[in-house]
């Protein structure tokens, strides 16, 4: 994985970098998750800070509950099935409902949101207003956090 910048040091780079592992990871399953983390955070000129906790957590999240995050996006995803979506939509809307689920101190409206830049800054031209009502679907379906309020 190339770094295009070498200090990922707020969140939105801490994201983004969270999504490239996510995205490489697709290519990667018969790989253990450790091996590969281990391999990529190793082999990564990035500065992480206080941002890796942020990074490991929804990396391995998205990993072990990707099952669940799946049946969640299918569902939303009405007349799509995953098969049909492309790997960087698919991995964007994974962090998205990994983080609208789990990660405490981000709202749903602020983890939707990154999500659509990323899909623009990633992904075909179309696919963000797609992921956009994907995921507003199921940030519906879920119950509101502390931080949503």
């Amino acid at each position: 994985m190339e770094d295009t910048n070498k200090t990922v040091n707020t969140r939105v780079k801490a994201r983004e970098f969270a999504f490239e592992l996510i995205f490489a990871r697709t290519f990667s399953k018969d790989e253990p998750a450790d091996g590969f983390w281990a391999h990529e955070i190793e082999n990564s000129e990035a500065e992480f800070g206080e941002q890796i906790d942020y990074i490991r957590k929804v990396f391995f999240g998205v990993d072990e509950n990707q099952e669940l995050l799946d049946e969640k996006i299918a569902s939303a995803a009405v007349g799509w099935s995953l098969s049909r979506l492309s790997k960087t939509s698919l991995s964007i809307m994974r962090l998205c409902v990994y983080e609208m689920m789990n990660i405490g101190d981000v709202p749903k409206r602020v983890a939707l949101n990154e999500a659509v830049e990323l899909a623009k800054k990633f992904d075909d031209e179309k696919a963000s207003g797609f992921i956009n009502g994907v995921l507003n679907t199921i940030a519906r379906s879920l119950p509101d956090r502390e931080c949503d309020k």
